[in-house]
């Protein structure tokens, strides 16, 4: 499924934005414009799905801190919104999921002062009709369409700062329920890899079929090692390196208990370069091909800043196997680097969108209310 649309509210430096997004999304700006927190609203719809909304937001200060900064209305209750649109294109089905989060209120005794109380969860699914909803939470109270077509109370209630979304996806009976939190647990936000001496990166790891690169990067090895030996086709992942490397190659011998690799540069035919020798920016390419060039692509990868500690000469290269990556999987990019965003564009035709600021909040230069840019279609 592709995410069609975003919408969040209220969240940090996000007073009110919506955006139609398309099969590859790139975004420059200068620091603190705010293109971290959009990528940032997308990550809190999957925690939500994981079940692991309150602790995300936790780990960033607390409510208090993820609130619009800006001035409020006193006569508006301080909510995070955010919503998503994603379409299963196969079956020509939208699904639609809104969340609602905000501050315990004074004198509630359930929850704590400063984690997220979810107040409304909404989902709902459109197959070219009205939208019909499947799932509504509104408080503690659950409702959900069950096997004859009706809203019902589920029986069980949610704490205030549970989600809806993950308690009836682990039910398992509501199949609705079930494909959207599959479809965004699959997501993949790679916001920085280590590359310190004692990085996941430059460790072997256990020998398990890697199909995906974790979002640490701590089965990069068994990626490599997957592709070599389970899939036998590295063509894109040999070119990438070969390009970045100035021929190198990547040596994956067939893994025991462990997965591991070196480098072999034309200079030093004899000579293969393990991950601990390598430098930061070689480890952080190494890195980003994994996420990019996986036997199995997620239907959504997130690069923040791809282009950090990388020689500029990479670039070209990186461009590629995100434009290899996006003939399967929707890309999010955000960085600094006016070439990494015009090798980019040359690649996917895909203007890219500058991230500013505006009346304080974070906004698209040239974008309309409705989330369209000024030289669509």
């Amino acid at each position: 499924m592709q995410l069609q649309s975003m919408f969040a509210e209220n969240y940090r430096s996000l007073r009110s934005i919506r955006m139609d997004l398309t099969g590859v999304n790139l975004f420059i700006g200068e620091n603190g414009v705010g293109k971290s927190n959009l990528y940032r609203a997308l990550q809190l719809v999957q925690a939500a799905t994981r079940g692991t909304l309150a602790r995300e937001i936790a780990e960033e200060g607390g409510m208090s801190s993820a609130l619009w900064s800006g001035r409020r209305r006193a006569d508006k209750p301080a909510r995070i919104r955010l919503e998503t649109e994603l379409l299963d294109e196969e079956r020509a089905i939208t699904f639609r999921y809104r969340i609602e989060a905000g501050l315990r209120p004074p004198k509630a005794a359930a929850g704590f002062a400063y984690e997220p109380q979810v107040k409304e969860e909404e989902l709902t699914v459109e197959t070219g009709r009205r939208p019909v909803t499947m799932m509504k939470r509104v408080g503690p109270g659950i409702f959900v369409r069950g096997e004859r077509g009706r809203m019902e109370d589920y029986p069980e209630q949610a704490l205030t700062s549970e989600t809806a979304i993950s308690l009836l996806g682990d039910a398992g009976h509501y199949p609705e329920v079930g494909t959207f939190r599959r479809a965004v647990e699959q997501w993949r936000f790679f916001h920085g890899f280590r590359t310190d001496r004692d990085s996941p990166l430059r460790l072997p790891c256990l020998a398990v079929t890697a199909p995906m690169l974790d979002e640490t990067g701590v089965n990069m090895a068994a990626v490599f090692a997957t592709l070599r030996h389970t899939r036998e086709d590295t063509v894109d992942l040999d070119r990438a390196i070969a390009d970045a490397f100035g021929g190198a190659y990547l040596d994956v011998p067939e893994p025991g208990q462990f997965a591991e690799f070196s480098l072999v540069f034309p200079d030093f035919p004899n000579r293969p370069f393990s991950p601990r020798e390598l430098s930061d920016g070689q480890m952080r390419f190494l890195a980003l091909a994994a996420a990019l060039l996986s036997y199995r692509r997620p239907r959504f990868i997130a690069l923040n800043e791809p282009e950090t500690s990388l020689h500029p000469d990479m670039l070209p290269a990186l461009a590629d196997m995100i434009a290899s990556a996006s003939r399967e999987s929707q890309i999010w990019i955000v960085t600094h680097s006016e070439r990494l965003a015009q090798e980019v564009r040359q690649r996917s035709g895909i203007r890219p969108r500058r991230v500013i600021r505006k009346d304080s909040a974070t906004w698209i230069d040239g974008m309309r209310l409705t989330g369209l840019m000024d030289d669509d279609e």
